[in-house]
């Protein structure tokens, strides 16, 4: 099994060096493209046998699973270049969530894939989204979704809730990052606590609640009552963070939705008059 990247950016260079790491593939089975080739030439450095491309065209020819990591607005030329050679019983995945699988599917002869992956997978956890189009067999999809799981816990969601998928499982890690830096800033200004002493606190707390929402048998909810009594220390911060942040997610929301229905607008505009010219 030959595994290709066309796009070496920081998704695609997480997805490469995650799956070196859990020994999915080995460098050998790798080899990837990029528009400045020597963001790829600096993964073969540091993973010797990485086949560095010269072309998406040879990534393709080369690969048995292709990984398209590049943004909305490169897939155009990407296909382009790529759209004579990808066979049929080639795996096309691609991790970018504006482009609907329908698209792909009408301009590329391949099985096809959108599984949306997320920092958290740099260190073997977090989630990655699946969804599968309509070439994918069963034992396809249990085959792809198993490769993920040697990162990931991959699950299945509809394409219709891609946005808040991601916002979630994506997105939520630096949504998180801001809250916790906040939390640190403000420890550090009030208190006086050291900053490194500060974020070593808040991090290995965040480790440890993660574990208890996964598999310490906690929700959100549950957490938040076990932790806190009534009148309590805990308490009365619960208070103030639902006074302040009433609505801040709704807004945050909102936001990534509309910024995610302009690029899906762009994207389909793109792909579609690509398809027109080419019939």
């Amino acid at each position: 099994m030959k595994a290709g990247f066309i796009g070496t950016g920081s998704m695609g260079s997480i997805l490469i060096e995650a799956f070196i790491h859990s020994g999915a593939f080995n460098p050998e089975q790798i080899i990837a493209g990029n528009r400045t080739i020597r963001k790829v030439e600096l993964l073969a450095e540091t993973y010797p046998g990485l086949l560095v491309a010269q072309s998406n065209r040879e990534v393709v020819l080369e690969s048995d699973i292709i990984f398209l990591c590049v943004k909305p607005s490169e897939f155009k030329k990407v296909i382009d270049e790529i759209k004579e050679d990808v066979l049929p019983s080639q795996f096309i995945v691609s991790i970018t969530s504006p482009v609907l699988i329908k698209h792909l599917e009408s301009l590329l002869p391949s099985k096809i894939s959108k599984i949306i992956p997320s920092i958290t997978n740099y260190v073997l956890s977090g989630a990655t989204l699946c969804i599968h189009g309509n070439r994918m067999q069963p034992e396809d999809k249990e085959w792809l979704e198993n490769l993920f799981a040697h990162i990931s816990s991959p699950i299945r969601v509809s394409e219709n809730y891609t946005r808040i998928s991601s916002d979630l499982s994506s997105c939520g890690p630096a949504f998180l990052a801001n809250f916790i830096q906040s939390f640190i800033d403000a420890a550090v200004e009030v208190t006086g606590i050291s900053p490194e002493e500060a974020t070593l606190l808040a991090s290995e707390m965040t480790l440890g609640t993660g574990k208890l929402l996964t598999t310490g048998g906690f929700n959100p909810t549950t957490l938040q009552k076990r932790v806190s009594v009534p009148g309590g220390i805990t308490a009365e911060g619960l208070r103030i963070l639902d006074e302040e942040l009433s609505g801040v997610f709704s807004r945050v929301i909102h936001a990534t939705h509309d910024k995610y229905q302009e690029d899906l607008e762009k994207t389909e505009q793109q792909l579609t008059i690509k398809q027109q010219s080419s019939q």
